[in-house]
């Protein structure tokens, strides 16, 4: 019985981190495609993994079993050195006829255990997007360029803000001026 009882809140723990923001709605159509490549993190929420770094930045890059190779880098200061955190993502839900997918997919860092990636914005010319984790302490703002200008950071804020994140604890990793 005690075994029962640890799997089921084991399996409830790891679906949780699956889960979408209260009241947040994914994307619909995603071009895994387009989505690769390199984003510069304008903004974020605290958290311990990224604690402190500067010119944070992600590439994302197709793997040979379908999914999504996640490579995090980041420069930390006090250290001065860069670190970096290699990582794979997996859309949960198939494509539609045109080859895309819903803006849900899992990534890990750490062996069998995922975490949610919620696309919850994303520019139509993929240039910049709002990502989430499974609840409203886990926020990103990316751009494909170290820079975003504020009417286009503007509306990012007020849609993260309507959906009931701390947007006033947002961090802005200092990033270089050139790519």
């Amino acid at each position: 019985m005690l075994h029962r009882l640890f799997v089921i809140a084991l399996l409830s723990l790891l679906t949780a981190c699956m889960g979408v923001p209260p009241g947040a709605e994914p994307v619909t159509k995603v071009d895994a495609q387009r989505y690769l490549g390199k984003w510069y993190e304008i903004a974020r929420l605290d958290h311990s993994f990224e604690r402190g770094l500067e010119q944070v930045s992600a590439n994302y890059s197709p793997r040979e079993d379908g999914g999504i190779k996640v490579i995090n880098r980041g420069y930390d200061p006090e250290k001065a050195k860069w670190q970096e955190a290699e990582g794979k993502a997996y859309f949960l839900k198939p494509a539609d006829a045109d080859g895309r997918y819903p803006g849900m997919l899992k990534v890990s860092f750490f062996g069998p255990f995922y975490g949610a990636y919620n696309i919850l914005v994303l520019d139509p010319d993929y240039q910049h997007v709002l990502v989430s984790g499974p609840d409203t302490s886990y926020l990103w703002i990316l751009s494909r360029t170290p820079q975003l200008p504020q009417k286009t950071l503007e509306p990012l804020l007020a849609k993260a803000k309507s959906l009931g994140f701390a947007t006033d604890k947002l961090i802005y990793p200092r990033q270089p001026e050139k790519p």
